[in-house]
């Protein structure tokens, strides 16, 4: 259970920070603008649920692999950047991965510290939500949680709230962390691609 859940992070902190030296390189900064917002996508989400579960130090900052990540991250943008835009919407997609690896991995996390269950699923949200709100803060971009055209706190909180469902009912661990990380994808994904959205208030026009 300990290594799948740092793997899950480990690859969340990863994907996250591709997608903020992504979002970097296209607002055309510099290698340490690479790094600083690779560093705040990938560990922002981590360090402020372990904050709020009295998880201290905060993983991201205990532990070099998560900087490492963020690190290696902003190389692979910084000298490839051609190959990684070649996958489509680059940073949606890394941002999609990152958002169902965290949220599972932060949910689960957050049980083990002994919260409770519909606690834990929010912790996971938050930890899934927290980077790509800090990437899109420091570029000066509106938050795709805020959009009402995006589903995104909503997919983390399905997938961390099947994760601790899962967990809390002893279902099969590896299979159930797999599922609500696919979930998860899948409800960000095709929100992207088919344009799923909550319902927004009919305001008329002035």
């Amino acid at each position: 259970m300990h290594l799948l859940l740092s793997v899950l992070e480990l690859a969340g902190t990863f994907v996250f920070a591709l997608s903020g030296a992504m979002a970097a390189a296209q607002k055309r900064l510099d290698i340490f603008g690479l790094a600083v917002l690779a560093f705040a996508t990938g560990t922002v989400g981590g360090i402020t649920r372990d904050l709020l579960i009295g998880a201290t130090p905060p993983l991201a900052i205990a532990d070099v692999r998560y900087g490492l990540m963020t690190m290696l991250a902003a190389l692979v943008v910084f000298f490839g950047y051609r190959w990684v835009d070649r996958i489509s919407r680059p940073v949606a997609i890394f941002d999609a991965a990152g958002l169902s690896l965290f949220a599972v991995g932060g949910s689960i996390r957050a049980l083990e510290f002994g919260i409770s269950p519909v606690m834990a699923a929010v912790m996971g949200m938050i930890t899934g939500i927290g980077g790509g709100i800090m990437r899109d803060v420091l570029i000066d971009r509106l938050p795709m949680i805020l959009a009402p055209t995006e589903l995104y706190a909503t997919a983390a909180l399905l997938g961390s709230g099947v994760a601790v469902t899962g967990v809390t009912l002893e279902w099969p661990f590896v299979p159930t962390v797999i599922g609500a990380a696919v979930l998860c994808f899948f409800v960000r994904y095709m929100a992207m691609r088919r344009g799923w959205h909550l319902p927004v208030p009919r305001v008329p026009d002035d």
